[in-house]
C-alpha cells in the first residue's frame, strides 16, 4: 500500500501539469483568433492618423460651404510708422524784447490754451524808464532848437544874424531828429507809443503777448526771474497746422502718390482709426534709415493733440485684382495658415479633407489675398465657410461615421 501511493502522487501531478498545458494552449488559439477577426472587422474603417474624414451629414448639419480663388479688387496698402508734426510755422516761441525781471506772470501750465494778443506776464526793467526819459528830452530839445533855428533866418534876411550860427543849429537839430528816431523805434518795438508819451504816463514795465493762439507745449519762465531776448520763455503750438510726418522705406517709395488716403492709429490714445490723405512725397532720403519722409494731412476727426506722439499707420494703394478668399476660409495656427480642400462631389459618403499650406496677403472688405504654396487638384474644392469646424476636427482625433 505505501508502495502504491509512493508511485501514484507523482504520476497524478505530471497528469494535472499536462491538463493544464492544454488548457492555455486552447484558450491562446481561441485569444488569438477573437484577435485577428476583431482586426479584421476594423481593417475597413481605419483612418490613418492626422486625416480628417467627414460624412457628408455632418458637412450638411455644419453647412460647410465649398468654393474656388476669386479674383477681385483689394486695396492694398503699405504701412509706416511716424509722428504727429507740425510745420514750423505752426509753432511760435515767447521771448523777452529786452532784458528785464518777469512779474505778474499768469498761472499757466503746459497744456493751457491762450489766445493772441492776451497779455502773458509783463517784463519790468529800469531802462525802459531812461528811454522814455530820454525821447521826451530829447523831444523837447528839438522844439527849443526848432524855433532858434526860425529865429536865426530871420536875423539873417534882416541882416543882423550870422550864417554860421544857422548852419550850426541846422546841424544840431538833424542830429537830435536822428537820436528821437532811433529812440521812437526802440520804445514802439517794446509795444511803447510814443505819440502817446508824455511825462505822466512813463511806463516801468511792458506787457509781453502771445503771438498766436495756440496751445502752451513748454513754459520757462516764473515770476521774479531775470531773462534776456535769445531766451525762450514759452512754446505755443497752433494744432490747426497738425499733420502725419510718416517714414516710408526705400521698397515702398515706387507705389506712394499724393492723395492716397491714409488710415492711422495713435497707439498711446486707444485704438481709434483715424483718416488722412498724402500730401507731399519728401524730396530728401534717409541713407541711414532707408527711409523717405511722407507729409500727410488730417481728416476732420482728428485725435488729441499731444506733440510728438507715436503714429502707426498705413497708406492705401489704387485697387488692384488678385486673388483672395473669405477671410474665414483661412485658419491661422501659430506661424503658419492654411486652408482645406475635399472633394464634396465624390460618391462616397465620407469625404477627406487635405490641408494646404497659404501665405495671406491684405484684408479688405471680408477678403484676404493669398498665394498658394502647393498645387490644388482640379477635382478639389476650398472650404469657404466653416473651415474653423473642419480645423476643430482635426485637433480632437474624434471621428463619427454613420454606417
Amino acid at each position: 500500500m505505501t508502495i502504491i501511493y509512493k508511485y501514484l502522487i507523482p504520476l497524478m501531478s505530471v497528469l494535472f501539469f499536462a491538463l493544464v498545458l492544454s488548457c492555455k494552449e486552447k484558450y491562446s488559439e481561441q485569444d488569438e483568433h477573437m484577435h485577428t477577426d476583431a482586426a479584421d472587422d476594423h481593417s475597413d474603417d481605419a483612418h490613418v492618423q492626422g486625416e480628417i474624414h467627414l460624412t457628408k451629414k455632418q458637412i450638411e448639419a455644419i453647412q460647410l460651404k465649398f468654393g474656388k480663388l476669386s479674383n477681385i479688387k483689394i486695396n492694398d496698402f503699405v504701412k509706416a510708422t511716424g509722428t504727429l508734426g507740425l510745420p514750423p510755422n505752426a509753432l511760435n516761441s515767447v521771448s523777452a524784447k529786452a532784458e528785464g525781471f518777469i512779474k505778474n506772470s499768469n498761472k499757466y501750465v503746459e497744456g493751457s490754451y491762450v489766445k493772441k494778443g492776451i497779455i502773458m506776464a509783463y517784463l519790468e526793467n529800469p531802462e525802459f524808464i531812461r528811454l522814455q526819459q530820454q525821447y521826451l528830452e530829447v523831444a523837447a530839445d528839438l522844439v527849443y532848437d526848432r524855433q532858434e533855428l526860425n529865429r536865426q533866418r530871420k536875423l539873417l534876411q534882416a541882416n543882423a544874424g550870422i550864417e554860421k550860427n544857422v548852419q550850426k543849429l541846422q546841424s544840431t537839430i538833424n542830429m537830435k531828429t536822428a537820436t528821437l528816431k532811433g529812440i521812437a523805434k526802440q520804445l514802439n518795438y517794446l509795444g511803447i507809443r510814443v505819440e502817446q508819451l508824455t511825462t505822466d504816463n512813463i511806463q516801468e514795465r511792458i506787457p509781453i503777448y502771445a503771438p498766436m493762439s495756440g496751445y502752451i507745449t513748454s513754459i520757462k519762465m516764473h515770476n521774479g526771474r531775470y531773462v534776456t531776448p535769445e531766451m525762450e520763455l514759452m512754446e505755443i503750438v497752433n494744432e490747426n497746422h497738425l499733420h502725419l510726418e510718416l517714414d516710408i522705406f526705400e521698397k515702398d517709395i515706387s507705389k506712394i502718390v499724393e492723395e492716397q488716403a491714409i488710415s492711422y492709429i495713435v497707439p498711446a490714445l486707444g485704438n481709434t482709426v483715424y483718416e488722412g490723405e498724402v500730401h507731399i512725397i519728401g524730396k530728401e532720403f534717409n541713407s541711414e534709415n532707408k527711409t523717405v519722409r511722407i507729409h500727410g494731412h488730417l481728416g476732420k476727426k482728428r485725435p488729441k493733440f499731444i506733440k510728438d506722439l507715436f503714429v502707426e499707420a498705413k497708406i492705401w494703394l489704387n485697387d488692384q485684382t488678385v486673388r483672395a478668399l473669405p477671410e474665414k476660409a483661412i485658419i491661422k495656427d501659430g506661424q503658419s495658415s492654411y486652408i482645406y480642400i475635399a472633394n464634396p462631389d465624390t460618391e462616397d459618403d465620407e469625404i477627406k479633407f487635405y490641408k494646404i499650406l497659404v501665405k495671406p496677403g491684405v484684408t479688405d472688405k471680408g477678403f484676404t489675398s493669398v498665394n498658394i504654396l502647393d498645387t490644388i487638384p482640379e477635382d478639389m474644392q476650398i472650404v469657404t465657410e466653416g473651415a474653423f469646424f473642419v480645423y476643430a476636427q482635426s485637433k480632437s482625433g474624434e471621428l463619427s461615421h454613420d454606417h
